[in-house]
């Protein structure tokens, strides 16, 4: 199967669908990994704080290097350019990786005012080959635009909190304009909408679940997603979307769930 990618501004592929290892145990992530390259994922995202580093690595230990892409994330702990590039290297250790393929700052902490030289540290992983791309996560526009006048390097991706319930339409619109790619974590709204009408309508209009329809849904929009499970049946389920599409009123109906308050995690601007 020939799976989507998005090209970021690197001019680097990353694929559309991917596997989120948010609250996958240290125990189980090997397996986990294992099951989900078994059911045709080659994507997956993990950070320093999911505390599977080592696991991961583990499951991908028989991939071919070339045919997966591997994310990771700095932990706010480790931010401060010497910091950060002592924490990458840590987290290669664990992957068993010598490069990761997406290197992003996990939260801006704009209160530490530490992201700037961060920022600064990721762009020097990219030009000793450490991390292919790099960019960050739950970044608003404002910390965007001052690690661009800053640095010059705009981020290749922005990973945000992003479901129908919570569509983030200004900030995907800032990231169209400055060709930063938008990468949806929680996709599925960890669960919590599932059982709407519309969704669940959707779902018996097109002979799917609930949980395909929400990812055809980010893939309908050029997003990129990363659901996440640690079952191998959900494995199979979420990856198995790419044999229809939702029409232009599926997609309205679908927008029009956007809520104000639909926010689950924390916000970028105070966490």
């Amino acid at each position: 199967m020939t799976q989507p990618t998005i090209k970021l501004n690197d001019g680097r592929q990353i694929p559309q669908l991917g596997l989120g290892l948010w609250q996958t145990g240290a125990g189980e992530a090997a397996e986990v990994v294992r099951a989900a390259l078994q059911a045709g994922y080659r994507h997956f995202d993990t950070a320093a704080i999911y505390g599977n580093e080592d696991g991961v690595g583990q499951g991908l230990a028989g991939a071919r290097r070339e045919d997966v892409f591997v994310t990771t994330k700095l932990w706010n702990d480790a931010q401060g350019f010497d910091a950060t590039l002592k924490a990458a290297r840590e987290s290669l250790n664990k992957l068993r990786l010598d490069y990761v393929d997406l290197y992003l700052i996990h939260w801006p902490t704009p209160r530490r005012g530490l992201y700037v030289e961060t920022w600064r540290a990721l762009i020097r992983l990219r030009e000793e080959g450490l991390a292919r791309s790099i960019g960050v996560s739950n970044f608003m526009p404002e910390h965007i635009e001052r690690l661009v006048a800053e640095t010059g390097v705009t981020p290749a991706i922005n990973q945000i909190e992003l479901n129908p319930r919570f569509q983030q339409r200004a900030l995907r619109a800032f990231h169209a304009q400055h060709g930063i790619a938008t990468e949806s974590w929680a996709p599925l709204g960890r669960a919590r909408f599932l059982d709407d009408p519309v969704i669940v309508g959707l779902a018996a209009k097109h002979g799917r679940t609930p949980a395909q329809v929400v990812i055809r849904w980010h893939l309908d929009e050029g997003l990129i997603a990363i659901p996440k499970t640690v079952r191998r049946e959900r494995l199979q389920e979420n990856f198995n979307v790419f044999g229809f599409t939702l029409d232009a009123g599926d997609r309205a109906a679908l927008g029009a769930l956007d809520r104000a308050d639909g926010r689950n995690g924390p916000d970028p601007m105070t966490f």
